[in-house]
């Protein structure tokens, strides 16, 4: 049996940086584990981060429990193996929408760079005279079909979502989507941090519900601005792995179309980003961060 956890429980899948394993009972059931890896441009790098994964499942937890109003989750239990406390989740089983659901309020990333081109983001025109880190003029909705592992999503227009799904499908994903983004990016501003945009994945119960799954609102599916500092134009510091993007690009001396795989990180590059990760956790829950602990 592959159990890189030490669990004793059958390993279903494993991701760039999730592990599903079977988990026993009479319901369709799985403990999720995050590990402290982490990816850039679709790699994985021979560098892990201490504590990202119980600060990704403890923020995920946070704010399944706020949006719960809004919309259902596949949590089941955070009651786990001691092996795995802290960074781990008893959650349903769940028919995948195989949809990155990704919700933008700003103007930054791959979507300025498309802008600056063509004046507009994943095929959606935009106004004029945008500038990188601008606010939109209302928040879009702009999905990508899920790729192999190891390989990058490809965005998609919303009539590909519908052709894929159907429409009662495409327009739930499109709804939920931008309904769950308003939410949060009010919830954080309230804690002084922009949610400049993420991404959402969900999977469908046997009767049909579209529920929310995966993780949720974290440095690795959303891009956090301090709000105090915000100044479009200009560099924008940010609470996610940008800060490891961006030392890869610029500080590595690494060549992204070498063909030769992201070097590891120094020590200061990978401690500084544990601390935005933790910082990104206790900003936006107000309660110090614990490595095995639950959020209230």
């Amino acid at each position: 049996m592959n159990d890189p956890d030490g669990l004793h429980l059958p390993l279903l899948h494993a991701g760039k940086v999730r592990r599903l394993y079977d988990w026993p009972g009479d319901e369709p059931r799985m403990l999720m584990v995050a590990t402290d890896a982490i990816s850039a441009f679709d790699q994985v790098l021979v560098t892990a981060v201490p504590d990202k994964g119980a600060v990704l499942t403890q923020l995920s937890t946070w704010w399944f429990d706020r949006l719960a109003a809004l919309v259902e989750n596949h949590v089941v239990s955070t009651d786990v193996p001691d092996a795995v406390r802290g960074r781990a989740l008893i959650v349903e089983k769940l028919e995948m929408v195989p949809v990155e659901c990704v919700a933008r309020g700003y103007l930054t990333g791959s979507g300025w760079a498309e802008y600056q081109a063509d004046g507009t983001v994943c095929g959606i025109p935009l106004p004029p005279g945008l500038r990188d880190g601008d606010r939109l003029p209302e928040p879009i909705f702009t999905p990508a079909v899920k790729a192999p592992l190891g390989e990058h999503d490809e965005n998609v227009p919303y009539e590909r979502i519908v052709e894929l799904h159907g429409e009662t499908i495409a327009a739930g994903l499109r709804d939920l989507t931008l309904a769950i983004y308003s939410a949060a990016a009010e919830i954080a501003h309230g804690r002084g941090i922009i949610l400049a945009d993420t991404k959402f994945e969900f999977g469908r119960r046997p009767d049909g519900t579209i529920v929310l799954a995966d993780e949720v609102l974290t440095p690795d599916s959303s891009r956090f601005w301090d709000a105090a500092a915000w100044q479009p134009g200009r560099s924008l510091p940010s609470f996610d792995k940008q800060f490891v993007r961006d030392w890869l690009v610029h500080d590595s001396g690494w060549d992204r179309d070498s063909g030769e795989p992201c070097p590891p990180l120094p020590d200061d590059v990978r401690d500084a980003t544990r601390a935005r990760y933790v910082e990104a956790y206790e900003r936006l829950t107000g309660a110090p961060f614990a490595a095995g602990g639950v959020p209230a």
